[in-house]
């Protein structure tokens, strides 16, 4: 009897984060391969699970999403992708998301969106991805980006036809790091630009520098480096 309660009480208080990532492959024209960015899952992640929280993964096709290669060399190998690397148990999980079109917003505390330059073609203005996010929002539950995956707040509207993003601080993938690795002409817009003109109030530090901003139920990150400092906003707006 005391092991069903305290199972019970645990199931109604554990965290339930749903992490939501690219399916896209394609670095435009290039030829070269894009996806999400290994640490900006990695940290996430690897913070809600030492935090006890139950995750959930889901893409728009479902299944394995793909890695920017980029992100996997060396120079951007961190503790939390190092953690990564030896953990079959999240691969396995990495390799299975669910498809997008199959989640109930309801069924999550939060969510959570990994970047890399993926989600710029395909979450940008997936239906499903839109609508899981406005359900969020509606129930006063955050939603969580960072980098590039800021772009998923840019096509929503509220019941007044006002953009979601109107108004709110957020930050996201700079103009002068779009230009640093050169892909300025390659992606399908820049981000600063784009959550400016939406009316949103963006906010940046120094380029490469992590960064994270809160407005209300919106965090957001300025780059890979500020993951893990989003999910510990997330975290802590979640204990409250």
């Amino acid at each position: 009897m005391g092991y069903q309660l305290t199972h019970r009480v645990k199931a109604m208080t554990t965290k339930h984060v749903l992490m939501v990532l690219t399916s896209h492959n394609q670095l435009g024209n290039t030829g070269e391969k894009t996806g999400f960015w290994v640490e900006e899952f990695a940290a996430p992640y690897f913070a809600f699970k030492d935090a006890g929280y139950e995750i959930t993964l889901a893409s728009p096709l479902g299944g394995q999403p793909p890695i920017d290669p980029k992100s996997e060399l060396a120079d951007f190998q961190t503790q939390d992708t190092q953690r990564f690397n030896n953990d079959e148990q999240v691969k396995a999980q990495l390799s299975n998301t669910l498809k997008l079109s199959q989640v109930i917003a309801s069924d999550y505390d939060a969510i959570f969106y990994p970047g890399g330059h993926g989600p710029l073609w395909d979450l940008v203005d997936d239906a499903d991805s839109m609508a899981l996010i406005q359900s969020t929002i509606d129930a006063n539950k955050p939603v969580a980006t960072v980098c590039h995956s800021s772009a998923v707040l840019l096509n929503i509207k509220d019941n007044n036809d006002t953009y979601l993003i109107n108004e709110k601080a957020v930050s996201g993938f700079t103009n002068n790091e779009e230009a640093a690795v050169e892909l300025t002409r390659i992606v399908p817009f820049l981000l600063e630009d784009e959550l400016i003109k939406r009316g949103a109030d963006y906010q940046r530090a120094a380029d490469w520098t992590p960064f994270a901003v809160q407005d209300g139920l919106i965090i957001s990150g300025q780059n890979p480096a500020s993951s893990a400092l989003v999910a510990q906003k997330l975290i802590t707006h979640l204990s409250q």
